[in-house]
């Protein structure tokens, strides 16, 4: 699977109220596509980003990658270099509950990149965290193989492809 042409999440949220569930506001666009969708893989991390390395390492098969890093503000989990590997690897967006850093590469990426913040300390790499888990923040419940999409109004996710 390739990336895919996302409709927007208004008209997702208008045409099917009883399907999409909505993450509350707080996430800014970081990547050099805010306009993004594809199925969910999930990650939960700690302070550590090296299961988000290897995520990014393997074909994205236009999958959104959705890390959870528990809204942490003291370190990035995503950055640069991360970016790159995920436009290289056919990702189609990475949503970051937690920060990104390297911002201006970020931008240049094709590749949607959504976060709560920017903060210019990487984080641990000791190989902690988990891949395949189902997650809760921002007042959803999300799991892997779910649909999310993402534009400039926010996030929706559902349980299987929709528009």
């Amino acid at each position: 699977m390739t990336k895919t042409a996302a409709p927007a999440t208004t008209d997702l949220s208008d045409a099917f109220p009883d399907r999409v569930r909505h993450v509350q506001p707080g996430f800014r666009d970081y990547g050099g596509l805010p306009v993004f969708c594809g199925p969910v893989a999930t990650l939960r991390v700690p302070d550590d980003n090296s299961l988000v390395r290897a995520a990014v390492e393997t074909p994205g098969n236009g999958r959104v990658l959705v890390v959870d890093g528990g809204g942490a503000m003291e370190y990035a989990l995503f950055g640069g270099n991360l970016g790159k590997l995920a436009e290289e690897n056919g990702w189609a967006g990475v949503v970051v509950n937690g920060c990104v850093r390297d911002a201006a590469e970020l931008r240049l990426c094709a590749v949607g990149v959504k976060a709560l913040a920017t903060h210019p300390k990487r984080s641990d790499k000791r190989g902690f965290g988990e891949s395949d888990v189902v997650l809760r923040f921002c007042g959803i419940t999300l799991a892997p193989g779910e649909w999310l999409y993402a534009d400039e109004d926010g996030i929706v996710v559902a349980g299987e492809r929709l528009g």
